[in-house]
């Protein structure tokens, strides 16, 4: 007998979809609004781009050499970590502080728990919520879209050295000069001045020098990309979203002056970049239907409510961060009911019990009665 004859574990049948697929599917669809990004930016969104997704290349190469973790830079996890953590940071965000959130994104939010799909938190968010605790006053500040300039001058504090104050050239004060108001977030705006901006503004990330980061159009067309190639549960952005505008529109029906509109709680901020890609992360979003919908609805309301209730203008990244603790939880409370294990399936057994499967159905009913008149007891 030459033929051999394998045995494997499962799973016996297998996906044409593999990890390295998804997400470099998921690399593709982020180019263009870090395309969009550089363009509002210039050189320094680029460089910020460059500069946190290598470091976060070279933690994961340096995890997976020690053995600390199962992956590789091959399976392009790193990268998107990289991409949606320089996208979350304000464009003149110091690079060697950019460096760093890419070193704690990959070795504490992802090598520390085991490495690939074993995560619990977001990585790019564990990577900006420590460089937001660590340096909050370089994140806070922010620069104005389109200016004059860009492609040929960095942002001053893009290049300051560690621990130092960055050095203002002329060119770049003779340009921040342009809109004095702009250099803040819309969303600080709002919540420090009561200024409102447009909702074409916001839509496109187009109008004049606003300090906002890349279009939601842009993000929504790429995210409804990946729905449709089925590389991310739609539910979780539509309950993001959903719940983040109803809450929204009740606050603002409550006291228009002190809430926001619900189409600028929906444009401003990261509320669309986080939907769309950070709250689907596979591996620390729930898998039930039903568990999808309810972690979505606590991230969009989370966001609404820290904006509102708390010191600070934007709640997305700890309201995600929140919500992938409590994923576990949500998982577990809503699993499917096993067929068989329903409220009817115990009616059912109470008034027919169990009878050997010889018995015909007129023996069974001529032994036990008609529904009603049937008291159940232990079969013997």
């Amino acid at each position: 007998m030459s033929a051999r004859i394998e045995l494997r574990t499962a799973p016996h049948v297998k996906s044409p979809r593999t990890v390295e697929t998804i997400m470099r599917t998921v690399v593709l669809s982020l180019l263009p609004i870090c395309l969009f990004f550089i363009y509002q930016y210039g050189i320094s969104a680029a460089a910020s781009i460059l500069v946190v997704t290598g470091a976060c290349l070279v933690a994961e190469r340096a995890s997976t050499r020690a053995g600390g973790q199962s992956g590789d830079i091959g399976d392009w996890s790193a990268t998107i970590t990289g991409l949606l953590l320089a996208l979350s940071l304000p464009p003149g965000f110091p690079l060697w502080m950019g460096a760093i959130a890419g070193l704690v994104a990959i070795f504490l939010g992802k090598s520390i728990f085991g490495g690939l799909g074993r995560n619990v938190f977001n990585p790019a968010l564990v990577g900006r919520a420590f460089v937001q605790a660590a340096f909050p006053t370089a994140i806070a500040s922010y620069t104005p879209s389109f200016l004059p300039g860009r492609f040929g001058e960095f942002i001053p504090s893009s290049l300051a050295l560690p621990f130092m104050q960055p050095p203002a050239t002329d060119a770049w004060v003779k340009a921040m000069q342009i809109d004095a108001i702009a250099s803040a977030t819309p969303l600080s705006q709002f919540k420090f001045e009561g200024v409102v901006a447009g909702f074409d503004q916001l839509l496109t990330s187009l109008g004049g020098h606003l300090a906002v980061g890349p279009s939601p159009l842009l993000i929504l067309a790429c995210g409804l990309f990946l729905a449709y190639r089925r590389y991310l549960d739609w539910r979780i952005p539509v309950a993001v979203l959903g719940s983040a505008v109803v809450l929204g529109w009740a606050l603002h029906a409550f006291d228009p002056v002190r809430f926001a509109d619900p189409g600028f709680v929906l444009l401003s901020g990261g509320l669309m970049l986080g939907a769309i890609y950070m709250a689907t992360d596979m591996a620390t979003s729930p898998v039930t239907p039903k568990g999808a919908l309810l972690y979505g609805a606590l991230i969009g309301v989370l966001t609404v409510v820290i904006r509102d209730f708390s010191g600070l203008p934007e709640g997305v990244m700890y309201a995600i961060l929140i919500a992938n603790a409590a994923a576990p939880l949500i998982e577990r409370v809503t699993q499917p009911t096993p067929f068989g294990r329903g409220p009817s399936s115990k009616v059912r057994r109470a008034t027919y019990p169990l009878t050997p499967s010889y018995i015909s159905r007129e023996e069974h009913h001529a032994v036990v009665p008609e529904k009603g008149s049937f008291k159940p007891k232990v079969n013997q």
